[in-house]
């Protein structure tokens, strides 16, 4: 232990010395025989992130509520921008969450297959233009959660907008698990993962309710992303624990975005499982922002030690120490 301490004591020496990060910095103690000592994880630049709880309003018709959706998105855009954020991400719903009892062709007592000709979708496709026009005003990369519509009789998907600091869509995530409900009645789901980057800093995104689905954030882990951006408009079981036990597991950031009607705030966890920011938890419309960077140093080890570490386990780097044994073999003999 004390030389581990010692160790990160000249680490942190050079950092300061240097104007270096802590991860920049330890690069020129732990050299590796291709002179990279990140040559199992990506080394991520900094981005500053902010994350925004919106209320979620259920019923795509009323042409009032998703033009007050969209003016509360925009507000929360400005304040994220004004406070030096790169990208913003809101939760499912940011703009309508549609009810399955409101689009039931069998409603409003009765789940049946959704009649998505009651969707106002030229309001809703004009708050999503106004929304990427301030963006690219902004300089504001913004992650944004609607219905994307398909050809008729498809189903849309639900989707993740990721517009860019131009006002550009550069592309879309389309939730792939879905329940049992939205995928019977409601939307088609996606088929891949999806990643982007700013400022160095790669993105994964995620929606509804696949927080429940490891796999997909291990997924993520293989492609190298620094920084999951989970969306949903709430699920069954803790979703504060499941964000921050997928940062740790995975030694990456994981956003989560939730409605203001979610019982737990949106927040931002570190590679360590701990949280950097949350909003408040009071139900108000609000952002908490913080730098994704490895100005922590436990989310600093997370990244640097634990995310190769597990990779090389998982590479199967332990078969080399495995014994041939009787005793090893042998499973009902005691001590």
């Amino acid at each position: 232990m004390t030389a581990r301490r010692n160790f990160k004591r000249q680490v942190r020496a050079r950092a300061a010395k240097t104007g270096e990060s802590y991860t920049s910095a330890l690069r020129h103690f732990l050299p590796t025989p291709s002179g990279d000592v990140m040559s199992e994880a990506r080394n991520p630049e900094s981005v500053r992130l902010a994350v925004a709880q919106t209320p979620v309003r259920e019923d795509p018709r009323d042409v009032e509520a998703l033009r007050a959706s969209g003016r509360e998105v925009r507000a929360l855009m400005r304040e994220a921008s004004a406070r030096g954020a790169r990208i913003a991400h809101f939760p499912e719903g940011a703009l309508c969450f549609p009810s399955k009892l409101v689009m039931s062709v069998d409603g409003p007592d009765a789940v049946g297959p959704a009649d998505w000709s009651r969707c106002q979708w030229p309001v809703l496709q004009a708050e999503l233009a106004a929304i990427a026009g301030l963006a690219g005003r902004l300089r504001l990369w913004t992650v944004i959660a609607s219905v994307h519509r398909l050809t008729d009789p498809n189903r849309p998907h639900n989707s993740l907008y990721v517009i860019s600091d131009r006002g550009e869509v550069v592309t879309r995530y389309d939730e792939r698990l879905l329940s049992k409900t939205k995928v019977s009645y409601m939307y088609s789901p996606g088929v891949s993962p999806v990643t982007f980057e700013v400022d160095g800093v790669r993105f994964g995104c995620l929606l509804g309710m696949e927080i429940h689905y490891p796999e997909l954030f291990a997924e993520y882990e293989k492609l190298d992303v620094d920084c999951v951006l989970f969306s949903t408009s709430g699920t069954p079981g803790n979703t504060a624990a499941q964000a921050q036990g997928h940062a740790t597991v995975n030694s990456y950031w994981v956003s989560l975005s939730v409605p203001t009607q979610h019982p737990t705030p949106s927040g931002i966890v570190a590679p360590n499982g701990e949280w950097l920011a949350r909003c408040p938890a009071d139900g108000s419309l609000s952002v908490a922002v913080v730098n994704l960077d490895d100005s922590s140093e436990a989310a600093a080890d997370a990244v640097t030690y634990g995310r190769p570490w597990r990779r090389e386990a998982r590479a199967g780097i332990y078969a080399e120490h495995q014994v041939n044994d009787p005793r090893s073999e042998d499973r009902t003999t005691a001590f």
